[in-house]
């Protein structure tokens, strides 16, 4: 199957997004880079407070939609945009609107972790002295306050002032997570984010966001079907650069519409 006829294959499947609360909404997006044409046509709607999992083979997109959200794409000049991406109704590449507040409203947690080089607390402590936040006992206040949200405090509370380098890979990907959430944001993207962890820190990971998205909308980049049928409100299937499908996980994994996602979920391809 090739770039050029994917869509004429796929079957018409509107998506029900009746009952749902839109929070980031993609319409038409087309993504270049260097002048490949990457993303295609990209129409999606990702829920309010919810986890929404993007599954798709190596190459398919998936990390270039999710940098997408945020304008990770910004720093690069062979990267061309087309469409538009609205977070709460804003379209977030107008000219107007600056990308560091987009950024403070998404967080990105990587695939590996990467702590500042500095203390555990100076790591948390970071982003809300940038965003202007002083006074000792209310940063002091607002490091203890995230890192008891990640599961983090009671392991570290005696050693604030240590390397966060001297954390092991599970606990440094909770600081990263502690670090975004201290500048309140109001998406948590994850790109492979428990990929590089031991399966005691991936499934902390995995509790940590179920509970976080009664406050916060996540979208998680997966490349393991068992993790989003474990976490996902919502699916969303991607090939060559094309979303294939979207819907909840009972559906995708146990009634898709596509003949491409039945071939994928059956492991015909990966």
């Amino acid at each position: 199957m090739t770039n050029t006829n994917l869509s004429d294959t796929l079957e018409e499947n509107p998506v029900n997004i009746k009952n749902i609360k839109p929070h980031l909404i993609c319409e038409n997006l087309n993504i270049f880079i260097q002048g490949n044409h990457i993303l295609k046509n990209i129409n999606l709607t990702i829920p309010d407070k919810s986890i929404t999992c993007i599954i798709g083979p190596s190459g398919c997109g998936k990390t270039t939609l999710l940098r997408s959200f945020n304008r990770m794409h910004d720093e690069s000049t062979e990267v061309k945009i087309e469409g538009k991406l609205l977070l709460d109704g804003l379209n977030i590449f107008d000219e107007k609107i600056h990308v560091t507040d987009i950024r403070k409203k998404m967080g990105l947690l990587a695939q590996r972790p990467c702590v500042l080089p500095m203390s555990i607390y100076e790591n948390v402590a970071y982003g809300p002295r940038i965003h202007g936040m002083r006074g000792r006992k209310k940063l002091y206040g607002t490091v203890k306050h995230y890192l008891m949200a990640v599961g983090l405090w009671e392991e570290v509370k005696h050693r604030l002032k240590t390397s966060a380098n001297r954390l092991s890979i599970g606990q440094q990907q909770r600081l990263c997570l502690a670090r975004g959430l201290a500048v309140e944001p109001e998406i948590i993207l994850g790109d492979e984010a428990t990929s590089a962890l031991d399966p005691i820190s991936s499934a902390k990971i995995e509790e940590l966001f179920c509970e976080l998205k009664k406050q916060y909308t996540i979208v998680l980049v997966t490349h393991t079907l068992r993790q989003a049928k474990r976490m996902a409100d919502y699916v969303a299937f991607m090939y060559m650069g094309e979303l294939v499908e979207f819907g909840n996980p009972e559906d995708v994994f146990n009634h898709p519409k596509q003949q491409l996602t039945k071939d994928y979920i059956s492991g015909s391809f990966s």
